[in-house]
């Protein structure tokens, strides 16, 4: 396990993305400086003092002195669905990689974002490989925080705010299997600030970063539809129709808005944990305080990560 200094400079993946501008944020309030590998350098906000290096896997050389001088990496690099030339197997060896780039450079701790629930037996991809990406973490020699949320909200957060966009829009929303799968939802300000902590500590450990509400998808729902003014009802349908009619209207809007996968394991309650708290943020308060303007337009995932704009079978290469 590394011993070296902090040197006050600390790595974030993605700092101009979701979670990681939050824990970039976080950082920087706090006085840290503050570098990013990310494939996105021109999301940078006017005036940012974040430091820019990419995210290239095809260069182990570089990527590790992307490293250089770095106390700690708060990594936040995943996919959420395989597209193209990305799948999870991917992400795991460039997971693999990056950790082995970190301790070559002798970054002392590693804090990382995973997700509730991870096994190496689950059926899917997502939860599997985010398992492996613990082993190997674990196995890296490196001090580590494993950092374990399930659904995210705040800030330009996509699934609440296109559940609320659907719901100004359409009349009619279907709910799979009556809803009654719970979720434990966490603000992405109080995520930020459980990683930088974590980041501060030395011991090995993993954290689920969970809010203080456990509702039902149902519930959780019911209050977007009352938070926004929303007169659309709400219908329970089989839970294999979801998928299907997640698939139309992602044709509709060009974007996923939930894969197969990401229903059934939030439907087996893959997104829902025992234990405390760790968020101070209460998501039903939260929704009606952020209803007035919450789903006014869409987030499109697509556009965010690819190239969609020149041609339909033409891509930016995502970040893996």
């Amino acid at each position: 396990m590394t011993t070296s200094p902090d040197t006050g400079l600390d790595v974030v993946t993605g700092a101009f993305s979701y979670s990681g501008r939050a824990i970039a944020a976080e950082l920087t309030g706090s006085g840290r400086a503050v570098r990013t590998l990310t494939n996105h350098p021109d999301r940078a906000p006017h005036g940012s003092t974040v430091e820019v290096r990419p995210l290239d896997f095809d260069d182990p050389i570089g990527l590790a002195r992307s490293f250089e001088g770095a106390a700690t990496l708060y990594n936040t690099y995943w996919i959420r669905f395989a597209r193209g030339r990305c799948d999870h197997a991917t992400a795991v060896a460039n997971s693999e990689a990056l950790f082995d780039a970190a301790r070559r450079a002798g970054v002392r701790r590693i804090v990382h974002i995973s997700i509730t629930n991870p096994s190496i037996e689950s059926p899917y991809p997502y939860f599997r490989g985010k398992a492996l990406v613990e082993r190997a973490l674990a196995a890296s020699g490196v001090s580590y925080a494993v950092v374990r949320p399930g659904i995210l909200f705040g800030g330009d957060g996509v699934l609440l705010n296109n559940i609320a966009w659907l719901l100004r829009h359409i009349p009619v929303f279907a709910v799979g299997g009556g809803g009654s799968y719970r979720l434990r939802p966490i603000h992405v300000d109080d995520l930020a600030d459980l990683c930088v902590r974590l980041g501060g500590e030395r011991t090995d450990t993993i954290v689920d970063a969970v809010g203080p509400d456990r509702p039902t998808f149902l519930e959780l729902t019911q209050t977007i539809r009352e938070a926004v003014g929303s007169h659309a009802r709400l219908i329970r349908v089989p839970g294999p129709t979801i998928p299907w009619l997640s698939s139309l209207l992602g044709f509709v809007v060009r974007d996923v808005l939930l894969t197969p996968d990401e229903y059934h394991s939030m439907a087996d309650g893959l997104a829902d944990v025992d234990g405390p708290t760790t968020g101070s943020t209460s998501v039903l308060e939260w929704l009606h305080a952020n209803g007035d303007t919450l789903g006014r337009h869409y987030a499109n995932e697509l556009n965010r990560h690819f190239d969609t704009t020149t041609s339909p079978t033409v891509e930016a290469r995502p970040a893996c």
